[in-house]
């Protein structure tokens, strides 16, 4: 049996990593990054089955799926890829990993080789740092990480795969009730013609009827007030990690959207409408991150902010529901503002692990 969310594992030694490893520090084409060394021998408890995930590269946002991965509680500090802030959730290998056998269930595991495939030992841990990083023939660099090279250790997964929602539920990566509200949703978004122009104003607007009823989410996919061409308004708070900001009701946040829920070329994602109302700790304020599409880093005009404990979960997205990745969510500053207050008052998330939102539905 693979192993599961909440089982504890204990990464294993670099020289057990190392012999599973190509010269190119990959095993099935999942590069082992630098900075996951300095977990090795340590013990963490599984996040989410890592059997799935979503096509950043291509620009697609499709499913794409992988064998024998999972997400531990760890992500990607930047340091060797040139200071990166996107905070990117690892991906580890069960080859990388062994059950922790004092918990009562390490017995479900079989053994797990630490992969010997390849005979000799001819990575090591100055070839993996070498391979972070490659230079164009314009002298500039690119990286490669995990998030730029997604494609060669995944395969294309087909949204009407119905496999991979049975092995969300088996794994514990979903509950039932969040698998069926994903899928009401869906079926009412396309069914009702929600998604068409004026033929789906009935439907939105019947939906955010019944989901005020219950407290529920309003409809995710409505459109920015201003026309597109025209200038979206900016602010400077100048947010540092640590403070508190509550995110603006949702359409205050529309009201700052041009057509295509663009603010100054950020886009505002069906996914963000969840967190809407939401008080939260600002985590860290975003200036650089490598573009996964080209490799390259890429410099923010206006700096973006990540909150602790908001990030994707991929419950609006029919062609990747249920990715486990949690991709941190990216805000404006014109979408947030400063909570007053005594900050011992207040409700933030201490992790990374999606804040308790109302399921679509």
């Amino acid at each position: 049996m693979s192993m599961q969310p909440g089982d504890w594992v204990e990464i294993r030694t670099k020289d057990e990593i190392l012999s599973s490893l190509d010269k190119s520090g990959r095993l099935d084409g999942l590069p082992f990054m630098p900075q996951m060394f300095k977990y090795c021998g340590q013990r963490f408890k599984v996040y989410k089955r890592a059997h799935k995930t979503c096509d950043t590269v291509t620009g697609k946002f499709v499913g794409r799926r992988l064998s024998g991965g999972v997400h531990l509680d760890l992500r990607c500090d930047g340091k060797a890829y040139g200071n990166c802030q996107a905070s990117c959730l690892i991906f580890w290998k069960e080859a990388w990993l062994k059950p922790v056998t004092e918990t009562s269930n390490a017995e479900k595991f079989s053994s797990y080789p630490a992969g010997g495939r390849r005979g000799a030992v001819d990575c090591t841990e100055e070839g993996i740092l070498k391979a972070t990083h490659v230079r164009d023939v314009d002298g500039e660099t690119r990286y490669l990480c995990q998030a730029t090279q997604l494609l060669d250790y995944t395969t294309p997964l087909p949204w009407w795969d119905v496999r991979q929602y049975v092995e969300d539920y088996m794994s514990g990566n979903a509950t039932a009730g969040r698998i069926l509200s994903g899928f009401i949703y869906v079926s009412y978004y396309y069914g009702s013609l929600a998604c068409r122009g004026r033929l789906g104003r009935p439907g939105r607007w019947l939906y955010d009827r019944f989901q005020a009823i219950r407290g529920g989410v309003p409809f995710p996919r409505k459109r920015g007030h201003i026309p597109a061409g025209q200038p979206t308004p900016t602010c400077d708070l100048n947010l540092q990690p640590g403070e508190l900001v509550r995110v603006k009701r949702y359409e205050e946040i529309l009201a700052s959207l041009d057509e295509t829920n663009h603010n100054r070329g950020m886009g505002f994602d069906a996914e963000l409408v969840p967190y809407c109302g939401g008080t939260y700790r600002v985590k860290t304020r975003v200036t650089n991150f490598i573009d996964e599409q080209t490799g390259k880093m890429r410099k923010m005009k206006t700096p973006a902010i990540i909150l602790e404990g908001v990030c994707c979960q991929s419950c609006y997205s029919h062609n990747r529901m249920f990715c486990p990745r949690s991709i941190y969510s990216w805000w404006r500053e014109v979408w947030l503002e400063r909570v007053s207050g005594d900050p011992q008052t207040q409700t933030a998330s201490p992790t990374f692990y999606p804040s308790k939102v109302k399921d679509p539905v």
